[in-house]
């Protein structure tokens, strides 16, 4: 439909030089909805199983934690961890899609593994300093070379990584990073957070872009399933 719309955009407005025509603004094409990738948690521990490098181990467990986007867990910054030795701790996500900024709640457990990871390589500014090129030519360990990092772990290192470690773990071959966000989202739902609250967390700007998740949680299928069953049974109980 696309082509078709602007195959004719071209012909009448560049071939036949028509003026005035407000119709090709006008047609909307409408998106398919297509259903993304979700991990069931026994795949989720699976594969973050498989990650043999713990600074990039971390970096995505944080992301299935958090419902990060990959840019956004590469870019975290010690100082992004808020309220970390109260009971109820946060990151604080900067600059997300569209600019904008969000808290995160996190589990206390999860503060800890962050720590643990942390007080290897002491970095001032970054949770994940990136490595950079050439650092075994100059005689470094990983953990010295990212102790002297002048930026962030890269995005490609994070995909990299988890396209190993996936096809090490026997998940569904087209799932990503961004996978773990999605698989988050369900998952949350499944234990009952509301749909708004896991917007806010995720950074949506319309409660819409997050209904998705309604139709890939099976655990509110079988809710559904049941009160059908439970329905159906009070109607012909006659």
């Amino acid at each position: 439909m696309k082509a078709a719309k602007y195959s004719l955009l071209s012909f009448f407005v560049d071939c036949h030089g028509v003026t005035g025509w407000t119709v090709f603004k006008e047609v909307r094409i409408a998106e398919p909805v297509i259903l993304p990738v979700v991990l069931s948690r026994q795949e989720v521990a699976a594969v973050l199983g498989a990650v043999r490098e713990p600074r990039i181990g971390v970096c995505l467990d944080l992301i299935y934690h958090c419902g990060l986007r990959v840019g956004e867990a590469v870019a975290v910054q010690v100082r992004d961890l808020h309220e970390s030795h109260s009971p109820n701790p946060r990151l604080h996500v900067r600059q997300g899609k569209g600019g904008h900024d969000r808290y995160v709640p996190m589990s206390p457990r999860m503060v800890e593994r962050l720590r643990q990871w942390w007080r290897q390589h002491q970095h001032p500014d970054w949770l994940f300093p990136g490595p950079g090129i050439g650092w075994r030519e100059r005689g470094y360990t990983v953990l010295q070379a990212i102790a002297k990092a002048t930026t962030h772990l890269s995005v490609s290192a994070v995909r990299n990584t988890f396209r190993l470690a996936g096809a090490q773990s026997g998940i569904n071959a087209t799932a990503t990073p961004h996978t773990l966000r999605h698989s988050y989202a369900t998952h949350l739902l499944e234990e009952g957070v509301s749909l708004r609250q896991i917007s806010q967390y995720l950074g949506h700007a319309s409660l819409d872009t997050t209904v998705i998740y309604t139709h890939l949680t099976s655990v509110s299928e079988a809710r559904t399933r049941s009160a059908l069953d439970t329905l159906d049974r009070q109607i012909h109980a006659r």
